[in-house]
């Protein structure tokens, strides 16, 4: 500094803030500069930790309840020791600890790691068994948007189908049906919604896919039933007395079939089926009765 002021002159006296601003640099690159070091001590320790000591503290952690430190010191095993026995083991625990903390973001993320590196193995049907849970486990409200029912199910069933023989399939396939059944209830909602602003076009949409995608979930009846009513208020008659004889014929004794004949009733009709309609011939493509 003295040798340019020599040469150059003396130099305007530096602002304050500017040097506030430079010593606060300074501290943060010291203080950014320790820390760095700090970690990196910890990673030297951790690297000396032998994977089983580091694995059998997380399963401690995991007795404690403390989950979520669990899933951290499984991610140390797979980070320090990723070729080891250990390491595979620690990424199914991770899975494991971070759905039980409810971090489900998290567990379905160590669970797709685990099935996408180790698919063939006997822990790969619990890794997607929690993959499936941790989306199962976040189901909202039917009146709500159904995309997790829908990841739900399908990581279900992609259990089932990867991996019939396994111990989760049994309950894979109730949440199966649970998860269809949440999403035939979201269509029924909305098309009583069209129903009764008497968009009928817009309701029979809505019924029509509990008809051909959801056919043996409990809101069959009254979906059948709601065509019935509908392609009625429409004035599409034959397809109003279709829907109504395919409900009677699988529900005799269903309370939606004998409103329907009700409403059939109503305007002279009786509940006559087409054998060309839509309803006849998606009750026949999926015979489930």
């Amino acid at each position: 500094m003295l040798t340019n002021e020599l040469e150059y002159g003396p130099r305007r006296p530096k602002s304050p803030v500017r040097s506030m601003r430079l010593a606060g640099m300074v501290l943060a690159v010291v203080f950014g500069l320790a820390a760095c070091s700090s970690n990196e001590a910890d990673d030297l320790a951790l690297d000396d930790t032998p994977p089983e000591q580091l694995y059998n503290e997380g399963l401690a952690m995991v007795n404690e309840g403390s989950f979520g430190r669990a899933a951290t010191k499984f991610a140390d095993v797979d980070r320090l020791h990723p070729y080891s026995e250990f390491a595979r083991k620690s990424m199914i625990m991770q899975a494991f600890s971070w759905y039980s903390a409810g971090d489900y973001q998290n567990a379905i993320n160590a669970g797709k790691r685990y099935t996408t590196l180790y698919p063939g193995t006997e822990d790969a049907a619990y890794a997607q068994y929690i993959i499936g849970q941790s989306y199962f486990s976040q189901i909202p409200d039917i009146s709500r948007d159904q995309e997790m029912t829908e990841r739900a199910l399908n990581a279900m069933a992609e259990l089932v189908r990867l991996y019939p023989q396994s111990e989760y399939a049994n309950d894979a396939t109730k949440k199966i049906r649970s998860t269809r059944d949440q999403l035939a209830g979201k269509e029924m909602e909305v098309g009583r919604f069209y129903l009764k602003k008497r968009n009928f076009i817009a309701a029979i949409n809505r019924f029509r896919v509990v008809v051909t995608t959801y056919q043996t979930t409990r809101h069959i009846e009254e979906a059948l039933a709601r065509l019935t009513e509908s392609y009625f208020s429409l004035g599409v008659i034959p397809e109003a007395q279709t829907a109504a004889a395919v409900l009677g014929h699988n529900f005799p004794d269903s309370k939606w079939y004998q409103d329907s004949v009700s409403l059939l009733q109503t305007g002279g009709y009786e509940p006559s089926e087409n054998k060309g309609s839509w309803i006849s011939r998606a009750f026949k493509k999926i015979n489930v009765f």
